[in-house]
């Protein structure tokens, strides 16, 4: 232990690995934008600047802590530059705070209050850009961009991904998807991340609100909601209580008060994909086909895997998320038992995930009512959004009297319960495994092996005599490093689960501020202490899901089951935009497009282009042939891809140039 001096204070630092976190340590909150403890040391914005006798001023975030230093925090020098980089923050900084959706609370917007900042000396922005509204999760204002970064490395860093980053220079840069394309047309899979981390109204859960709204209003609509597990976990925490404190009751009595009709707990359909996937794995392991089985039931992750790795889509779950499957038996079954025309129930899902959102609007997740296809899911509501409501609503929430779930599907076990934290799908599923297989039950329901918040676990434990290998992983960064690891052969399991959020749902993109590892151990705790006290741990214990069978889905994996609870993925084009064309002089008689999205571009279809291009120069056919790169052919699974005419062939790597370019002498003659 060495000690340094802070404000005249000796204070005794150990493995901090700065001095921001041996300040904080003794409760001096440097601000800060750019300093995530989870994420890669940035020291961008400069506000958690210290002055070190002999040294100067340093950005805290970004230097060691030494034994001796003498530091001082809050110096005229140190605050007057803190001002100042608030100002010039504010002046670049589109400022229609009274109605931002951050409002109350944006960091820069509190920062420049405690900091005293009460007007800007400088210019309003000047160059005011369109908000991108394309993505069905998040709103991306560049107006509200402060160049913090934070959403940058989340996507980078935490998810493996990288849709944005930054693009020009000096007073032209900015944060930005490739190709300066909206977040709907690249490679986004709707996580929330970057909102979660963004100090500002930049990037924000795209909002459903007014839809419910209006549903709640029109006398013709018959509203329910789904709460999902994890929400009832971080609600309070936007009305004071401790993350990890239920507050399931109230959020019932604020749901019925609005005017919800029915209430009930997706941790329900929770139970149902524990069922169904359960015995969909079992079936795979017998035959010994489609392993290792990858859960299904986060969206995010799905569509990770549809735009980078469609080889492995016939291993994935064809179960349905328990969002999907319970607004399937919804508006199948719920609809008939209450004589209701399936269009008009409106099915609110209140979740913690943005990507819910996505998922909700797939056409895959629809029931074709008189030739209309009307949605299983007709709108998501994450946490935050949820909140606002009961806010706009003027309800106490702390205080109001606690109202229960509504049958038939308010009764949960705590195996549905726990899928709101990493590891929780795969521990539902052994706590159903050994009795599916066998008819007897061990009556084993903590599997330890699979707790945890570590990016990747491992585990193997005996069901019905036979050892099964399982991986965990939360953060898609950490399933592509597995990805990788099972593709070289140095790793082989029978399931593996993938959530794409750190932590799992509790940390969803649309989980209440700040959504950080400590609200999430808090979160995650409070998950298994419900586990705990439920009557009910297992998912085939579950009597009101045992009557769903008989009633209508006859059993797990039954025809009707398949039809009501199972879909299917295909290979997802990662961005659209104009192909670009490299060789031709007008008058083309024949257009050629070679892929260099992802999947091609790593199976060699960079080098099938080029050399393509010096065959077609070499042969003279450069006036009869149009060679263009092109994004996506979406032929991902046959990869590398090339479109002659109107021709998509797949497996066109550099070896098969001299076959591509008969075909394409073919379509001269």
């Amino acid at each position: 232990m060495a000690e340094m001096i802070i404000d005249g204070t000796a204070v005794e630092f150990t493995d901090e690995k700065n001095l921001l976190e041996v300040v904080r340590k003794v409760g001096i909150e440097l601000p800060t934008f750019c300093y995530h403890s989870e994420l890669s040391i940035y020291g961008a914005c400069r506000m958690c600047m210290v002055e070190i006798e002999g040294r100067g001023m340093v950005a805290a975030c970004s230097t060691p802590p030494e034994p001796g230093l003498v530091v001082n925090t809050n110096t005229p020098k140190l605050q007057k530059n803190r001002r100042m980089i608030l100002e010039l923050l504010l002046a670049n900084h589109h400022r229609d705070c009274t109605t931002c959706e951050k409002s109350g609370g944006c960091k820069l917007q509190d920062l420049a209050q405690r900091m005293g900042v009460r007007q800007v000396r400088f210019g309003h922005r000047e160059k005011i850009v369109p908000i991108d509204y394309s993505s069905p999760a998040i709103v991306r204002d560049p107006n509200k961009c402060i160049l913090c970064g934070d959403c940058v490395r989340v996507c980078a860093e935490v998810q493996g991904i990288g849709v944005l980053d930054f693009i020009n220079r000096g007073s032209e840069a900015e944060v930005s998807p490739a190709f300066g394309k909206n977040l709907a047309d690249v490679d986004c899979v709707n996580c929330g991340q970057c909102a979660s981390v963004c100090p500002t109204g930049a990037l924000v859960v795209r909002s459903e609100i007014e839809d419910v709204f209006k549903a709640l209003n029109d006398p013709t609509k018959v509203v329910i909601a789904q709460i999902a597990p994890a929400v009832r976990v971080a609600i309070g925490e936007e009305f004071g209580f401790q993350p990890g404190e239920v507050a399931m009751g109230q959020m019932v009595a604020a749901l019925k008060k609005m005017g919800f009709d029915k209430v009930f707990d997706t941790s329900f359909s929770a139970d149902l994909t524990v069922l169904e996937e359960t015995h969909e794995f079992l079936e795979r392991v017998q035959k010994g086909e489609h392993l290792p089985q990858f859960t299904s039931c986060c969206p995010a992750w799905v569509k990770y895997a549809e735009q980078y790795h469609p080889q492995l889509l016939s291993q994935l779950s064809s179960c349905r998320s328990p969002q999907q499957m319970f607004g399937s038996v919804a508006k199948r079954f719920f609809t008939r038992d209450m004589n209701i025309d399936p269009k008009d129930l409106v099915v609110v899902s209140i979740m913690p995930c943005t990507a819910k959102k996505f998922e909700g609007k797939r056409p895959e997740f629809t029931v074709e009512v008189d030739g209309v296809k009307v949605p299983d899911v007709d709108s998501v509501l994450t946490t935050q959004e949820l909140a606002r409501m009961i806010k706009e609503y003027g309800f106490d929430f702390a205080n109001l009297e606690p109202e229960p779930l509504d049958m038939p599907f308010g009764l949960s076990t705590g195996a549905g319960m726990i899928f709101g934290n990493s590891g929780g799908v795969a521990e539902a599923v052994l706590r159903a495994a050994e009795e599916m297989a066998t008819g007897q039950s061990t009556g084993q329901v903590k599997f330890s092996q699979v707790r945890g918040l570590e990016g990747i676990r491992e585990a193997e434990v005996e069901v019905a005599g036979n050892k099964v290998r399982l991986a965990v992983v939360h953060s898609l960064s950490n399933a592509k490093a597995l990805l990788e690891k099972i593709a070289k052969g140095e790793a082989e399991y029978h399931l593996i689960e993938v959530m794409a959020c750190p932590g799992g749902c509790i940390g969803g993109g649309g989980q209440p501020l700040p959504n950080d590892t400590g609200a999430r151990l808090k979160r995650r705790k409070g998950l298994y202490t419900v586990d705990k006290q439920q009557p009910l741990r297992k998912s085939q214990d579950n009597p009101l899901l045992q009557n769903l069978y008989t009633k209508w889905l006859d059993k797990p994996g039954s025809e009707v089951a398949h039809n009501t609870l199972h879909t299917d993925y295909g290979t997802r084009r990662r961005i659209t935009g104009e192909e670009i064309s490299l060789l031709t002089n007008g008058q083309a008689k024949v257009e050629v497009s070679v892929c260099v999205g992802t999947c091609c571009y790593l199976g060699g279809s960079y080098s099938t282009l080029q050399e393509l291009l010096r065959r077609v120069k070499e042969e003279g056919l450069g006036d009869r042939v149009d060679v263009r790169a092109t994004f996506c052919l979406e032929n991902c699974a046959g990869g590398p891809a090339v479109k002659v005419g109107d021709e998509i062939l797949g497996g066109m790597d550099p070896s098969h140039v001299d076959q591509l370019l008969e075909i394409v002498k073919g379509k001269l003659k």
